[in-house]
């Protein structure tokens, strides 16, 4: 943690004991490992309640720079940057440590409800605004409601990244990627050509 502040070091450890210990952490515990004093964990999120929230938040506010408002996606046509944006979330819960537990046991603990609630809401309304101006373009069929399909299509993401972690084999994440796009290619009735398939499945 060299070179990080005081609350970074303490949001990382907390993540650190959050993974070691299945979703429980002790303040204590927390400031040993940030090298820091409780009182400062105290004083910085007021209580173990605000620290879990916060690390949570952090966690979220990565992935929306990895797959939503920050994410570097290709634009070559709105199908393929929309299959990259499913690519890079499901590659961000793969490769970080912490998405198993957000998405399964933290996400139904009182103490981060608020900051689920939050970031379902950004992503229930970005994604209806999506699907609203694909709807405008022509690409999306403008017989569905964005409202109604989103919540459906990010319940349904959920639902396939949950199983995909907990399992007891991960899928392959292009493999992954192919089958939610070919669900939400459908659910949104792009025509056959929009509805592509990765290179490593087509060759």
């Amino acid at each position: 943690m060299t070179g990080l502040g005081t609350r970074e070091r303490l949001l990382s450890a907390a993540q650190d004991e959050l993974i070691e210990g299945h979703g429980h952490l002790e303040m204590q515990a927390v400031a040993r490992r940030a090298r820091a004093s409780v009182g400062l964990a105290y004083h910085h999120f007021g209580s173990k309640a605000g620290l879990i929230a916060a690390v949570v938040e952090a966690f979220y506010g990565q992935l929306d720079e990895a797959a939503f408002g920050g994410a570097k996606l290709p634009a070559t046509s709105w199908s393929v940057r929309e299959k990259a944006r499913i690519g890079a979330y499901v590659a961000f819960h793969y490769d970080h440590p912490f998405a198993p537990l957000v998405i399964g046991p933290l996400s139904r603990a009182p103490e981060v409800l608020d900051v689920e609630t939050a970031f379902t809401r950004r992503q229930l309304a970005g994604g209806a605004r999506m699907l609203e101006a694909a709807q405008r373009d022509g690409i999306v069929s403008a017989d569905i409601d964005p409202d109604l399909t989103i919540a459906l299509m990010i319940g349904g993401i959920r639902q396939a990244l949950i199983g995909a972690l907990t399992g007891e084999r991960r899928p392959d994440p292009a493999r992954l990627t192919d089958d939610i796009w070919a669900f939400m290619a459908a659910a949104l009735r792009l025509p056959a050509k929009a509805q592509i398939r990765s290179s490593r499945r087509s060759s």
